[in-house]
């Protein structure tokens, strides 16, 4: 069975700009040092539907305002660590830029989605003078499964069969997916003070992301979250959920516009991480609650995040921000007052048939909107499920049970909303032929 640690080092990680393009910069980097950093003569990458519509339109740190796959994949190139994740573009500058659009402007660059891939796939393939590299990244924005180089595979790693029989060997997501919620719940049990720091420094990097966003000096994205700031007046209940709503967006406005600032992540996304982190944060501090009990409940979201996500796979149509990450925080608010899990059970039951409609159409500047919306109705969902005020179920997505429920947004998400990514690249290929 998995333990806390093990769920902290694999679905809580820093992350430097959106996690797609990231991958996409991580598996061309990969590609690059196999090819022992030669001069590239030609890159091209092909994605899934995913990857290509979350890359698409999102701003790329330390770019000054440049966005998408493309200039992402050409950094790659430059200036990526694969040694470093999902901050491989860290050491990125002015002049790593310039000879990236260079390859851009050259046509040496090439990223097009392949409409049958579903969830997390990057394959990368640099061309030099005397090496083909070909780097694959699938199933999370960090699992290099394949190089090819020059034809021959130098590293290959296998799916492990993630089932119940063999849960022991399964991926931390394949043993999250076997769990039920209620056993999840008990790893919180194990929480120790290093991992009580490890909680407070994502809380430390999403609050400076949310505080950049904020500053009123800035010019990110669409300024919701300094937008919203204004209406909050007072510091008392009644504006407490305004205040999480700018926040949070604040902190999305900033990253979609790619500051060079890192953010926790949660199950492999920034944006959930900031989601699933500030809102429960937020009302901690509001109500002077202990260290230990913030981060207990901050664990708590970042464990529904992923027992969501585990079931609706890394990337859906839904947007994970809203629904999963959201749901998370609406878990964690509620365990700073009650660790009934029916209570907490019913405030992700609430807040998923609230906001189980939200697509995601890509990574991008209105993502504030939704991760504002999402971490606000988070709050409520919690207040209405501590007020014991329930749903009747089944219902709806709602089914008997939590595990039930999970299994109808995966349903829904999976097989109801199979066309959606497909629709959106068709709409983004219109606007930009």
């Amino acid at each position: 069975m998995v333990t806390l640690k093990e769920f902290l080092r694999s679905e809580v990680v820093p992350a430097l700009g959106c996690t797609e393009p990231g991958a996409v910069a991580l598996a061309v980097a990969r590609a690059r040092k196999e090819a022992n950093f030669e001069e590239v003569k030609k890159i091209e990458v092909v994605v899934s539907a995913n990857i290509y519509k979350n890359g698409y339109a999102v701003g790329i740190p330390g770019t000054k305002g440049l966005k998408g796959n493309v200039i992402a994949a050409a950094l790659g190139a430059i200036c990526g660590n694969c040694e470093c994740g999902l901050e491989v573009l860290k050491c990125c500058n002015d002049d790593d830029v310039k000879r990236a659009l260079h390859l851009v402007d050259e046509g040496l660059v090439i990223v097009s989605p392949d409409l049958k891939r579903k969830g997390v796939y990057v394959q990368a393939t640099i061309t030099t003078e005397r090496h083909v590299c070909t780097c694959i990244i699938e199933d999370t924005h960090t699992n290099i499964s394949k190089v090819k180089l020059d034809g021959r595979l130098i590293l290959s790693k296998k799916k492990r069969f993630q089932s119940k029989q063999n849960a022991e060997n399964a991926s931390i997501t394949g043993q999250i997916k076997n769990m039920t919620f209620k056993e999840l719940t008990y790893l919180i049990d194990e929480i120790d003070e290093a991992d009580t720091n490890f909680i407070f420094e994502g809380v430390k990097m999403n609050m400076a992301m949310s505080q950049a966003g904020l500053d009123p000096k800035s010019k990110f994205g669409l300024g919701v979250g300094r937008t919203i700031m204004k209406l909050v007046n007072a510091n008392t209940p009644s504006t407490l959920p305004q205040k999480i709503k700018a926040y949070t967006a604040a902190a999305v406005d900033a990253r979609m516009a790619g500051i060079s600032m890192p953010v926790m992540s949660s199950a492999g996304s920034g944006n959930h991480g900031i989601t699933a982190i500030l809102p429960v944060y937020l009302v901690a501090e509001f109500y002077n609650k202990t260290r230990e009990e913030t981060a207990k409940a901050i664990v708590l979201s970042h464990l529904t995040t992923s027992f969501l996500k585990s079931r609706t796979g890394r990337l859906s149509p839904i947007c994970g921000c809203t629904v999963a990450a959201g749901a998370g925080a609406a878990a964690g608010i509620t365990y700073l007052f009650s660790d009934d899990i029916h209570k907490i059970e019913k405030a992700i039951e609430i807040h998923v048939s609230n906001l189980i409609g939200m697509i995601c159409d890509g990574a991008k500047d209105t993502c504030a909107l939704k991760v504002g919306t999402g971490a606000c109705e988070a709050f409520v969902a919690a207040m209405m499920a501590l007020e014991e005020n329930r749903p009747e179920i089944p219902q709806g997505v709602l089914g008997m049970t939590l595990e039930e429920t999970a299994e109808n947004l995966a349903s829904l998400s999976n097989r109801g909303m199979k066309d959606v990514d497909s629709i959106i690249i068709e709409l983004l290929s219109k606007n930009n032929p």
